[in-house]
């Protein structure tokens, strides 16, 4: 997969930040076509003495819900964990596993948040500038906003507000089990988050390409 250079990777927080809060004002958020059929997840794991990122990305098909392809990339991890500040910790391993990609997806799900960032920029959002398509954050926890819990029944969800403004959902993906945090990334809105999340969530609580890509990076992690 070919993807064009957005930016040079600072190695300060307070450059980092900057940096973030001129991506924001390059976010767009917008309906995703229904037609679309071919996805990929992306997660990371870490080393385990926490000195390299080690990124998986798996494309999957929408229509047959099979693996269409999968790929692994490790770097070095350059840039201290801060909250909020993440993507510039994982993505250049995850840019590196797309860049190893025969397969285009047509839109991307990650284990990480989107709009739901206290700078409106999240892992989701920035890879989706990164990667001109549109992305989609299907976050475990919450980073920040907050909301009222959907109902029990798959496929309820509520507002998740910060400073009044909607910044994505909490979705609940199964029955009786702990929602989602999913939020646009790039070229997508909260509608259509919420659809494609929905869309690629099989019988478990992640959306299938995700969690396959969850189980690919710790398997990575853990082989000799």
């Amino acid at each position: 997969m070919k993807i064009n250079p957005l930016h040079t990777w600072p190695r300060m927080p307070k450059a980092a930040i900057e940096l973030q809060q001129k991506l924001a004002a390059r976010v767009r958020l917008c309906p995703v076509s229904t037609d679309l059929r071919i996805v990929a997840g992306a997660d990371v794991a870490f080393s385990p003495d926490g000195s390299g990122v080690i990124a998986g990305v798996v494309v999957w098909d929408l229509a047959t819900r099979t693996v269409i392809e999968q790929r692994l990339a490790r770097r070095a991890c350059r840039f201290p964990y801060i909250p909020g500040l993440l993507s510039f910790r994982e993505l250049p391993a995850v840019l590196a596993a797309f860049r190893k990609l025969k397969t285009t997806p047509q839109a991307v799900l990650c284990d990480a948040q989107g709009l739901a960032h206290p700078r409106r920029v999240g892992l989701a959002c920035h890879l989706g500038l990164w990667l001109d398509r549109p992305t989609v954050g299907c976050a475990k926890s919450r980073l920040c906003g907050t909301y009222t819990e959907p109902p029990v029944e798959k496929g309820s969800f509520s507002p998740l507000l910060l400073d009044g403004e909607q910044v994505g959902v909490v979705l609940r993906t199964r029955t009786g089990v702990k929602p989602l945090f999913v939020s646009p990334g790039h070229f997508c809105n909260h509608a259509s988050a919420r659809r494609l999340a929905l869309a690629a969530t099989t019988r478990y609580r992640l959306p299938e390409p995700t969690r396959l890509a969850h189980q690919l990076v710790t398997r990575a992690r853990t082989a000799p």
